[in-house]
């Protein structure tokens, strides 16, 4: 298998880490992850990922509950960071050399984001792991996803869901939901498909960084979004 992308920052959530859970981390799925990102590491690929926290804990869901946004978030933002430790730890066991950078000032279990620092790590052929979201309130996962895939150079962001790519509809209550193979940035838009905020959407079509949607559930999906094999939707500038 060949990759179809030079360097990729993987997005993932943290609800793809429970497993059958209903908190928390399967060990054997972060181990499949970790295996998966070997494999894509071997072929040549520079790789970046991100990981969510609502394994942890939903920010949003507790501020609109009534929860102090900014509170939230730095909650939510500190949880990403747990996973980032789960998934650092299952990668080096890989063999791999692996660097968490946060958005957050945490000296004592990972580095603070710095961009030079971050190139360099790259240049160097480790993994870089980003935690912490961008630092601040009011951003989503998404979002820091986007923000670091632009300052890193990246091809594309791969981001895992619960379904195989983009529908116009809700698959899970719309049997009849057509999924999309390929899609423009502006369709995405025009047509509200929730695939990330607009933010984070806006940031990957200025900087022409396509978006490839695929399920995280079966055994080899990472790979295979990488090599643009099986299902998958991608989101591209058109001409």
């Amino acid at each position: 298998m060949q990759p179809a992308y030079r360097r990729v920052l993987i997005k993932l959530s943290g609800e793809g880490l429970m497993g059958d859970k209903s908190f928390g981390v399967d060990g054997n799925i972060v181990l499949n992850i970790a295996k998966q990102i070997k494999s894509i590491h071997s072929m040549g690929v520079g790789v970046c990922l991100v990981i969510g926290g609502g394994n942890i804990f939903r920010g949003a869901k507790e501020a609109a509950s009534g929860m102090n946004r900014s509170v939230a978030d730095q909650i939510g933002m500190m949880a990403t960071v747990m996973n980032a430790m789960f998934l650092q730890d299952a990668l080096q066991k890989q063999g791999l050399r692996v660097v968490v950078m946060s958005g957050l000032r945490i000296p004592q279990v990972c580095e603070t984001y710095i961009y030079r620092r971050a190139i360099k790590n790259l240049g160097d052929g480790k993994v870089i792991i980003f935690a912490g979201g961008t630092g601040n309130p009011y951003f989503t996962t998404d979002t820091g996803a986007a923000l670091r895939a632009c300052e890193m150079g990246c091809d594309a962001i791969l981001k895992s869901t619960q379904v195989d790519g983009v529908y116009d509809s809700d698959p899970k209550t719309n049997s009849m939901a057509k999924r999309f193979d390929e899609i423009s940035f502006e369709e995405v838009v025009q047509k509200q498909l929730r695939v990330m905020d607009l933010t984070a959407i806006t940031m990957a079509q200025e900087n022409n960084i396509s978006i490839v949607v695929f399920s995280q559930q079966s055994e080899n999906s990472i790979v295979d979004a990488v090599c643009a094999k099986g299902k998958f939707t991608v989101i591209k500038n058109r001409g």
